[in-house]
C-alpha cells in the first residue's frame, strides 16, 4: 500500500473495492494507477457500499493455451491422446490465416471475460509466416497481455511417438530465424515472444543445445509438454535409454526459464530434479481430465518447493478457456484425489492462478494479491452480477466455489480497460460473432 495518509495524485482507477494484499482481504480500498502500474492502494474516501463486495484481484495467468483450438471444440472426443492428437494435427495442417486470426481473438475474449490478463500461448510448429501473423494481430485486437510460444521441434514422425507432425515443421535455423523475426514485430508491446516444444519426442539431443543456447542469449522462456502421459518416459526409454526427465537433463534443456507443461506422470525422482533445475509447472487440470491423462501431484510439488501455475489448454481438450472453472476444478479435483477437504484453499489457488510461475516466464511475481508498482492487469469482479453467489461471507471463499464469467465486470491490462460491463471494449462483439458464424458454417 501506499504510506499512511499518502493520497496518489489523480482520481482512483478503482473506488470502494476488497482487495487482497500481502494474503488478506482488504476491504473499502481505492486503488490508483498510473502509466500501467499500480500507483497506489488507500482507504477509500468514497462513502462505503454496503453491498456485496465488488472485489479487485490481479487477473489471472493462463500458463498454456492453445488458442487456434478454439476452432476445434469436440475434435476426437473420448479418444486416447495420441489418437486425439493427429486428428488436431490434421485441423492445425489445413488453419488459414483467417481462421488463425477468428480462433484466436475468440479465445482471448473468452479468456478475457473470464478475468484472464495474460495468455501464455503454445502454438504448435507451423512453417506460415502469415498464420503467426494473425495470430499477434489477434492479440493486439484484444489488448491482452500474452506469451507468445513459436512452436519448435527438429524430430519428424508422422505417427507423433517418437517425433512431430513433419509437414509443420522446418529446418531448425530457419525457425531461430523467425523467431527473431516475430520478436523484432511485437517489440514495446504487451506481447512476448517464447518458444513452445511439442514435448521430449519431438527433439533430439543437439537440437537441445542449440535451443537452450538462443534462449538463454535473448532471455526466452521455453515451454514444452511433459508427461501428459506415460508415452515419454517410454518412448525415451526405447529410442534414448533414459527416462523422459533424464533425457532432458542430459541435453541441458532444464533450467529456471522452462515451464514443464501437465507433469502428471512426473515422480518423486522427476519432481526433485525439476525442483533443482529451477523449472516451474503448468498444471493444466480440466484438461487432463477430459483427456483422461490422470492427476498431476499438485501439493507434493509445491510441498517441494516447485512454483505452478494454471492452465486451461486448448479448447480442444477442455472445451472453454475459463480460468474460473478451472480455479475451482484445480482445488476439488486435488481435494477428491487426496480426501482431504482442507487442501488447496482459496488463496493457495489465486497465488497459482493469478502468477505462480511468473518468474519462468520472465512476468513480475504476482504472489498473495495486489501490489503497488505491480503491472495493472486487473479484474473486478461483481458478486451481485450473480445471485448464485449471494451472500458472500468470504470474498475469496466465495471466487473459488461460485465464481464463474458472469461476476467479470472489468478487465484491465496494461492500465488499459479492455473490458468493460462484461463485454469487450475494443472487439464489436455482435459483428465478430457473426463473422466467426459466417467463417466456420459447414
Amino acid at each position: 500500500m501506499t504510506t499512511p495518509g499518502e493520497v496518489p495524485a489523480g482520481d482512483p482507477a478503482f473506488s470502494d473495492v476488497t482487495v487482497r494484499v500481502g494474503g488478506t482481504w482488504v476491504a473499502h480500498q481505492d486503488v490508483y494507477v498510473a502509466g500501467g502500474i499500480v500507483s497506489g492502494i488507500t482507504d477509500t474516501t468514497a462513502s462505503p457500499d454496503t453491498g456485496p463486495p465488488a472485489v479487485l484481484i490481479p487477473g489471472f495467468v493462463n500458463t498454456h493455451t492453445h488458442l487456434q483450438q478454439s476452432l476445434m471444440r469436440g475434435i476426437a472426443e473420448c479418444t486416447p491422446l495420441l489418437e486425439w492428437l493427429l486428428a488436431i494435427g490434421e485441423q492445425s495442417v489445413a488453419i488459414t490465416p483467417q481462421r488463425a486470426y477468428l480462433a484466436a481473438v475468440a479465445a482471448c475474449l473468452e479468456s478475457l471475460r473470464s478475468g484472464t490478463t495474460t495468455v501464455v500461448e503454445h502454438m504448435w510448429p507451423h512453417p506460415s509466416d502469415e498464420v503467426h501473423g494473425a495470430v499477434i494481430q489477434a492479440l493486439r485486437d484484444t489488448g491482452i497481455r500474452a506469451l507468445l510460444g513459436r512452436g519448435v521441434a527438429d524430430r519428424g514422425d508422422a505417427t507423433r511417438k517418437w517425433g512431430f507432425e513433419p509437414r509443420l515443421m522446418q529446418p531448425l535455423d530457419e525457425v531461430l530465424d523467425h523467431i527473431d523475426h516475430l520478436r523484432a514485430q511485437v517489440d514495446g508491446s504487451t506481447i512476448s515472444i517464447a518458444l513452445a516444444v511439442p514435448n521430449p519426442r519431438s527433439l533430439t539431443e543437439p537440437g537441445m543445445t542449440t535451443l537452450r543456447e538462443f534462449a538463454q542469449e535473448r532471455d526466452l522462456s521455453v515451454s514444452i509438454h511433459l508427461l501428459e502421459t506415460p508415452t515419454d518416459d517410454v518412448m525415451c526409454r526405447e529410442h534414448a535409454g533414459v527416462c523422459a526427465v533424464d533425457y532432458l537433463d542430459r541435453g541441458g534443456f532444464l533450467w529456471d526459464r522452462v515451464l514443464a507443461v501437465h507433469c502428471v506422470e512426473l515422480d518423486e525422482y522427476g519432481q526433485a530434479m525439476l525442483a533443482d533445475r529451477g523449472v516451474a509447472i503448468s498444471h493444466n487440470p480440466l484438461s487432463n481430465m477430459r483427456l483422461g491423462s490422470g492427476v498431476a501431484p499438485v501439493p507434493a510439488m509445491l510441498d517441494r518447493g516447485l512454483a505452478v501455475g494454471l492452465g486451461v489448454d486448448g479448447a480442444a481438450s477442455n472445451d472453454t478457456q475459463d480460468m474460473l472453472e478451472t480455479l475451482r476444478i484445480g482445488a476439488y479435483l486435488q481435494r477428491a484425489v487426496h480426501r482431504r477437504a482442507d487442501l488447496m484453499d482459496n488463496g493457495t489457488m489465486l497465488d497459482i492462478a493469478c502468477g505462480g510461475a511468473n518468474v519462468a516466464l520472465g512476468l513480475p511475481e504476482s504472489i498473495g494479491g495486489l501490489a503497488v508498482g505491480a503491472p495493472a492487469d486487473l479484474t473486478l469482479l461483481r458478486f451481485d452480477r450473480d445471485y448464485a453467489t449471494l451472500p458472500v461471507r468470504d470474498p475469496g471463499a466465495s471466487l473459488l466455489t461460485t465464481g464463474s464469467p458472469r461476476l467479470v465486470d472489468t478487465v484491465m491490462v496494461d492500465g488499459e480497460i479492455v473490458v468493460a460491463d462484461g463485454h469487450s471494449t475494443r472487439i464489436d462483439e455482435a459483428e465478430f460473432t457473426k463473422e466467426l458464424i459466417a467463417a466456420t458454417a459447414g
